[in-house]
């Protein structure tokens, strides 16, 4: 890489026209055979580069050398003083230099990296700026800063300076001739305004970056990527509206799509135009990708094998892919397809496994303080629902409130606070506290998230206090609601859900017809998805629905389904409750804990549920 780096200056004219010295080859050569040995020695990589300052170097090598030295130390050692100052000189001494391009701009882009890392995020944005006003003639590099600086911007959560620089690449891109790389910057100012919910902003640039892609002739591999990117966008959009069903034709494009790019071969011509020299996400990050937003609608439908299935492959995937590749996205979506999974885990009577995988999640964020930052509510929201599933009502209060209070995303806000609604009815004793929540998540007026599904649930809840209250043609209409919704966008839990408490007012009221039409669809729905709750549920209603009605047969059928659920869902609570990661439920302040403590046994009871 030292070599190509000095054979990249010379063809792109940024190198002086004498040769380089035999000595500084000779060191470049053995510094590049010592680290690319196996293992690497990194020391006598270093002690060759540092050597090349004994013979007192011209400028432009010593700039090179500073730049090689800082990157060595940066990649593979923990020396971050010296790595720093390396990389400063590197980036002070080339900007001194005409036509020294590569070497500048590639040591303001690892300098400000390395800020960034060290958490000197102020010093990294100076030397971005610095290089994109002195880049406005290299294409390649200008882009490429534009889009580090923006990154910078979002990950500060500052995403209308993001979304700017963003609209000045896009601009820069069109002038330049490349409609691939426009379409690159607008694709990412789409997803930082999905992440703002500037939804009247989204749809118009969404549109006209479909047109792009569309219209764009070039390298299959990279119109393929863009129709990727602008597809991944559309799905997570439905997903985020909770549209389940909307989003099936976008979905299966999606698929498709990343079919056609595995079957595409990477050695395809690189783009004349140096503005285009950018791809979005390599092609096996894709398809992971793809599987994850494809667990994300499985487990909002209610498909949870099919979700299963999906993640197994995804994470399958993503180990061999870390074998070789520390990117952190990598680890982001690790966590994200946990956290779908944990939650299909907690719904089919999987808590134990639940639990073991929210472990898992906190030593992946262990290791990364900003993927601690990014994940810590849903952390604490999944201990929560794994607190509900395992009937310790104090604890999942506990997490959800310290869930809340690490959010500003408004879906997550309203999803926390509506299972928060269901531990105060539960508990029959929260009742201006459980007012306070419903009047925040009034389905009725004012809701405050465009999600359908969440809407849905909302009108559940509602549905279910009125029930525990004893109002049950209050109880019917909300629950009337949900089933709408529900049905509208296949959300088959919730539509299990509503089935089941309908089935279970009517049988209240002595309609047992009307029950049993309820509470049968229930099961199968139930069982299809599988929902472990549910079917318990439904099996101890069409008990007593056939023992009232005198079916003793169908009754004992019934019976006996239920003891069968009855006991899958004890053995799996107290395998739970055993491990010593049930100590989670403690933690609701700072990062995770790393080692627990072990469980003698379930402290709680199993009761409720039964």
């Amino acid at each position: 890489r030292f070599m190509q780096m000095t054979e990249v200056e010379r063809a792109a004219g940024a190198t002086s026209t004498e040769a380089p010295e035999p000595w500084y080859l000779a060191l470049l050569g053995f510094a590049e055979h010592f680290r690319t040995s196996s293992p690497p020695k990194i020391r006598l990589c270093v002690h060759c580069l540092q050597a090349v300052f004994q013979f007192k170097p011209p400028p432009r090598v010593e700039a090179r050398t500073h730049l090689q030295l800082g990157s060595v130390l940066y990649r593979h050692t923990k020396n971050s003083e010296l790595a720093q100052s390396h990389l400063e000189k590197a980036w002070f001494i080339s900007q001194q230099i005409s036509f020294f391009m590569y070497v500048k701009f590639e040591a303001a882009s690892i300098l400000s990296e390395f800020y960034c890392q060290q958490n000197l995020v102020d010093s990294a944005k100076p030397v971005l700026r610095k290089a994109i006003q002195i880049s406005q003639q290299t294409p390649y590099w200008h882009c490429r800063l534009l889009f580090q600086l923006a990154q910078l911007h979002a990950l500060e959560k500052d995403l209308v300076s993001a979304c700017d620089l963003l609209g000045v690449g896009a601009e820069y891109a069109r002038v330049m001739g490349s409609e691939y790389t426009r379409a690159l910057f607008l694709l990412s100012k789409g997803m930082l305004l999905l992440m703002e919910r500037k939804l009247s902003e989204v749809h118009p640039l969404l549109t006209l970056c479909g047109t792009i892609v569309e219209n764009w002739q070039g390298n299959p591999i990279q119109k393929e990527s863009l129709r990727v990117f602008f597809l991944v966008l559309q799905v997570t959009h439905y997903l985020d509206a909770g549209q389940v069903k909307s989003v099936k034709p976008c979905l299966k494009q999606l698929q498709q799509c990343i079919q056609t790019i595995s079957t595409l071969h990477d050695d395809e011509i690189l783009p004349t135009n140096p503005a285009a020299l950018f791809h979005w996400l390599p092609k096996e990050h894709m398809c992971v990708l793809v599987y994850l937003v494809t667990v994300m609608h499985s487990m909002q439908a209610g498909y949870l094998e099919k979700a299963q299935k999906y993640t197994d492959k995804a994470l399958m995937q993503l180990e061999k892919l870390k074998m070789l590749d520390s990117s952190p996205i990598l680890s982001t979506f690790q966590v994200i397809l946990l956290e779908h999974i944990i939650m299909c885990r907690l719904v089919t009577g999987h808590k134990a496994t639940a639990l073991q995988e929210i472990s898992q999640v906190c030593q992946l964020c262990q290791q990364s303080p900003r993927l601690f930052t990014n994940h810590a509510a849903q952390l604490h929201t999944l201990l929560g629902l794994y607190c509900i599933s395992v009937n310790c009502m104090d604890n999942a209060e506990a997490q959800f409130t310290a869930a809340l209070q690490m959010t500003t995303h408004q879906e997550l806000w309203t999803f926390i606070v509506t299972n928060l609604a269901s531990v105060y009815i539960r508990e029959g004793n929260r009742h201006q506290e459980l007012y306070s929540l419903l009047e925040r998540i009034n389905p009725d007026h004012n809701f405050p998230v465009s999600s359908h599904c969440l809407r849905a649930a909302a009108f559940y809840i509602r549905g279910l206090l009125s029930f525990f209250q004893g109002r049950y043609n209050e109880a019917k209409r909300f629950l009337r609601e949900t089933l709408k919704m529900s049905n509208a966008e296949d959300l088959n839990r919730l539509m299990a859900c509503s089935l089941v408490l309908l089935g279970h007012i009517f049988f209240v009221l002595g309609n047992h017809r009307e029950s049993n039409n309820m509470v049968v669809p229930a099961m199968q729905l139930a069982s299809k998805i599988p929902d472990m709750s549910v079917q318990l549920w439904s099996s101890a209603l069409l008990k007593d629905l056939n023992k009232a009605c005198g079916n003793t047969m169908d009754a004992h059928e019934a019976a006996q389904m239920h003891q069968n659920f009855s006991q899958q869902l004890l053995q799996d609570h107290i395998a739970a409750c055993s491990l010593p990661e049930h100590n989670l439920i403690s933690w609701t302040d700072g990062l995770p804990p790393v080692q627990f403590q072990p469980q003698n046994g379930p402290t709680t009871s199993l009761g409720s549920l039964l």
